[in-house]
């Protein structure tokens, strides 16, 4: 500090004497006084010493020869922090300045572009943050290039980067950006590169970008900008780079387009344009990557596909596409991948697939059919090849091993029959095989151990017969190996406990005997071990993972005995007894298992399993005929209650223009439903009110058709976007469909009035479930897992097309007729003009004790993982049956303390709900809590991704809870 100090008196007041003098050279004082405002922990600056005449040999700096001068700055990855100081505004010949890679925070220095000489400025991947200042382009002189990506600036672009006339390359990626696109960047004439991608921008992007006619590429990735994209987009003709996926962008695509014709990238993938593909796209002549995925085009896929010689990557996944795939496609010589999954596709695969030097190819997810045919010349080129969830037949062709190369096949959930071809063994560098959810029989060929790269072998569910090869130990590189539910017979070969990087083994649901390799327990990597409902027998492996194994990884072996099963294993003679200090036998004798008291004990066991199984069976029969006499009551209640159609009530539109009842819009998104395609009546009760929540009102009526629908009346007019974006928000809301989530029919505006039409979920809300009920319509240990499972699942669904819920609680938790978990009110936030503190704090006060402690802070982006969060503090509230928040008569107590009190205590299975009555495995609910007080953590990137929590529960969860469905 005394040194910075000094440094800094001697710049103020004896810096203009010394400089006259020519005692210090500018350069040699200005790069000190950088180096004092910095810390260094690797000593990267050694060299620069103050004593020198000047700064040309010193690390990272380069002068020009004949005036001495510093030009060039570059420290780079130096591993440097501090903040970046006034010693550089003396380096008056400054050419290019490159900072990035360091830990540099605080502000911009608006004066760091007046040096006149400053043409290159790369502060990228840094800790700076705060606004860009507007002062910063009004006085820029010949800068040409400026990097700000991977920081922290927010706020909006400055107004004024329009005035910096002589820039090219502008990049403030991956920053928290926010507003919408200042018009004044069309006028940087000389601008050859954009990047504002992942960032937070919003709004439509504006005319006038044909101006840019040096423009080479544009990356506006990542952001949330809507509406239609300008039309005099295809003005840029020297654009060979558009990178516009991940946005909010609607209608088709400009004709406009196909004037690129030296676009070599176009990437459109993850918005909401619809419409057909258009014939036009063969004419982009120098495509080399094309990604329309993830939107709503519809029809055919075009002939003039084929014109794009150059193209490289087409991806058309996840879209509306219907018909076959042209042959056209074959045409495509440059082509290497090509992704047509989750459409509606038919016909047969197209000869040109497997003949046309692809690498990657993915048609998962349609309806294609007929055999799968490999030519026996066959590109050797192919690396993966996905097939998976189609509807083709015939057996899996001999052929298949003239794809040498092929590192990834999957052919999983087809109806292909047959015996697997034993040529498969012959893929050297198969690293992926799933063959699952087939009809496959016949045994596991032998020869699979010659494909030696294997990584994941996947054979479940299939008919498949016979024993387990034991040449599959020759996959020395495999880590999962899934079996599961065939019809496989004999032992586990003892040469798989070779296989030491496995991970996870699943042999349920077979015939296989014998006893289990002790090796396995040398397994260092082990975390899923399944062989229920087999017969094996003989006692378990001991130590590592098998010491924590779950009962429900071994149930259903009638032979398997140990601690682990609740049965002692026999006594082998003459080998001294060693007693097990895990037996629940008390009696040391080796025989006391067949002993006459252990008979009549097993006797008394016997009967008393028989008596409630008898009790069981005879209160679930009372159960459903009391089920049955209530809903013919409320069926012949409800249809007293709407014998005639229900509509908007006068008094209702009392509390808005006259006029508003024959102008409003009703839009109901199935399309075939005449009847409501042209106004607002017949679809609202007031008298029908089923409760209150942040966002609005809550009634159920009863369409035309006779089918009841939930329609929340929003109580946030006033706030509301205008009717564009209102309709632009909900329709995205609505394409979202899935079993766990509250399915959007429909929705009705007016200026002052906005419906939403919900599908009508008859078993109320998860809080009343779970604080409101008692006796038989408690919630059971199942019902739990499974509500927490459904709720995993939906929010990982949301966030897959980039929708944050917002408003994650019980009470928007609904429990449909047969226990399922639908999750409500997602996404209603993005309907306001802004996610702003006062929305949070103003209409989701209910939510309180769900809220991730990141709201509280305004710097902070509000992402994914504040659902992760809620989600967690749901987790604990299921699994304890308390609310998130107690208030108590001098205290407040909070549920994820409490938990994670327990937790550091060691008595988690305490936490877990008493109404339960101790019925819960302890193996499954212990992990369970963890994973909550794991979603609940402070830090944001500690939590878990929801498909990572969809994975980690589905690994948790018991075999047997899900076995009706698996055999389904």
């Amino acid at each position: 500090m005394r040194n910075l100090l000094l440094y800094c008196v001697f710049f103020l007041v004896f810096f203009p004497l010394l400089a006259i003098s020519g005692v210090l050279n500018d350069d040699v004082l200005g790069l000190i006084v950088l180096k004092a405002d910095l810390q260094d922990p690797t000593s990267k600056l050694l060299s620069w010493n103050e004593d020198d005449d000047d700064p040309c040999g010193w690390i990272g700096v380069k002068c020009n020869p004949r005036t001495n001068r510093v030009t060039e700055l570059n420290l780079d990855g130096f591993s440097l922090s501090g903040k970046i100081g006034r010693g550089l505004l003396q380096l008056q010949s400054l050419r290019k300045l490159s900072l990035s890679r360091n830990n540099f925070s605080g502000s911009l220095n608006p004066n760091l572009s007046q040096l006149e000489s400053l043409w290159s400025a790369d502060l990228s991947e840094n800790n700076l943050s705060g606004s860009i200042p507007d002062v910063f382009f009004r006085q820029c002189r010949s800068l040409r290039s400026i990097s700000l990506a991977n920081n922290d600036f927010s706020g909006e672009i400055p107004p004024s980067v329009g005035s910096c006339s002589t820039l090219a390359v502008l990049n403030f990626s991956s920053n928290q950006l926010s507003g919408r696109l200042p018009s004044g960047l069309w006028s940087l004439y000389g601008l050859r590169s954009l990047d504002l991608s992942g960032n937070s921008l919003s709004g439509d992007i504006p005319m006038g970008i044909s101006r840019l006619y040096n423009l080479r590429a544009i990356s506006l990735h990542g952001n949330r900008l809507s509406g239609r994209l300008p039309d005099d987009i295809g003005g840029c003709l020297l654009l060979k780079s558009l990178d516009l996926r991940g946005n909010l962008l609607t209608g088709s695509l400009p004709e406009t387009l196909q004037n690129l014709s030296m676009c070599s990238y176009l990437s459109m993938g993850s918005n909401s344009f619809s419409g057909d593909v258009p014939v036009w796209i063969g004419e982009m002549r120098s495509l080399e990557t094309l990604d329309l995925s993830s939107n709503w085009f519809s029809g055919q896929i075009p002939d003039s596909i084929g014109q794009l010689q150059l193209v490289k990557r087409l991806d058309f996944s996840h879209n509306g596409l219907t018909g076959s795939l042209p042959e056209s496609i074959g045409t495509c010589k440059s082509l290497l991948e090509v992704d047509f999954s989750q459409n509606s596709l038919t016909g047969n695969l197209p000869t040109w697939i497997f003949e046309s030097g692809l690498q990657v190819i993915s048609i998962s997810g349609n309806k294609m059919s007929g055999f799968i045919q490999i030519p026996i010349a066959t590109d050797e080129t192919l690396k993966a090849l996905d097939l998976s969830s189609n509807g083709f037949s015939g057996g899996i062709p001999v052929d298949i091993r003239n794809m040498h190369g092929l590192q990834f096949l999957n052919l999983s959930w087809n109806s292909l029959s047959g015996s697997i071809p034993a040529s498969i063994g012959e893929l050297k560098s198969m690293q992926v095989l799933d063959l699952s959810g087939n009809r496959l029989n016949g045994s596991i060929p032998p020869e699979i151990g010659g494909a030696v790269s294997l990584n994941e072998l996947r054979l479940q569910k299939n008919s498949l017969t016979g024993g387990i090869p034991s040449q599959i130990a020759n996959c020395s590189s495999l880590t999962s190996l899934i079996l599961s539910q065939n019809n496989l017979t004999g032992s586990i070969p003892p040469t798989l406990a070779n296989l030491t990087n496995l991970q996870t083994i699943d042999l349920s649901r077979n015939r296989l005997t014998g006893t289990l390799p002790k090796q396995f327990s040398n397994l260092p990597h082990l975390i899923s071990f399944n062989i229920s409902h087999n017969l094996f027998s003989g006692d378990l492996p001991a130590g590592n993972f098998f010491d924590t194994i779950p009962n429900s990884s071994v149930s259903d072996n009638p032979g398997l005995c140990g601690s682990i099963v609740n049965r002692s294993c026999p006594a082998v003679l003459p080998k001294p007894i060693v007693l097990n200090p895990n037996s629940s036998s008390p009696d040391h004798s080796s025989d006391s298992a067949f002993s006459p008291g252990s008979l009549r004990h097993k006797k008394i066991i016997l009967s008393i399993s028989t008596l409630i199984a008898i009790g069981a069976a005879a209160v679930i029969a009372l159960g459903v005929i009391t089920i049955t006499v209530l809903n013919i009551r409320v069926r012949s209640s409800a249809a007293s209650q709407s014998a005639a159609p229900l509509a908007l009530s006068d008094d209702y539109y009392s509390h808005s223009p006259g006029t508003e009842a024959n102008s409003g819009k009703l839009v109901m998104f199935s399309g075939n439903d005449p009847d409501f395609s042209a106004g607002a009546h017949a679809i609202l009760n007031k008298d029908c009110e089923l409760g209150r929540g942040g966002f609005g009102t809550v009634y159920k009526t009863i369409l035309r058709d006779g089918r009841p629908m939930a329609i929340k009346k929003l109580t946030v007019s006033s706030l509301v976007k205008s009717q564009e974006d209102f309709e632009r928000e909900v329709k995205k809301l609505g394409k979202v469909r899935h079993p766990n989530l509250v399915t959007l029919e429909g929705y009705y505006w007016t200026p002052s009035l906005q419906l939403l039409i919900y599908e009508f979920v008859s078993g109320g809300n998860l809080y009343r479930h779970l604080h409101e009920s008692s006796g038989s319509n408690l919630l059971s240990w199942q019902e739990r897992f499974d509500i927490i499972l459904g709720i995993a699942r939906s929010l990982a669904h949301l966030h897959r097309f980039n929708i944050i819920h917002y408003n994650l609680k019980s009470s928007n938790i609904l429990i449909d007729g047969s226990g399922e978990a639908k999750v409500g009110d997602y996404g209603l936030a993005k309907l306001l003009p802004m996610l702003d503190r006062y929305v949070l704090s103003s209409k989701i006060q209910s939510a309180l004790g769900y809220m991730a402690p990141e709201f509280a802070c305004r710097t902070v982006k509000i992402n994914e993982k504040c659902d992760v969060y809620g989600f967690g503090v749901l987790v604990l509230e299921i699994m304890t049956g308390r609310r998130p928040v107690e208030y108590m008569e001098d205290d407040v107590v909070v549920l994820c303390d409490v938990v994670k009190g327990a937790l550091e205590e060691g008595r988690v299975e305490e936490c877990v709900d008493g109404k339960l009555g101790g019925k819960f495995p302890v193996e499954e609910a212990v992990p369970v809590v963890k994973l909550g007080l794991i979603c609940t953590s402070q830090v944001p990137s500690n939590r878990p991704d929801m498909a990572e929590v969809v994975n980690i529960l589905q690994l948790i969860r018991c075999p047997q809870d899900s076995s009706e469905e698996e055999l389904s």
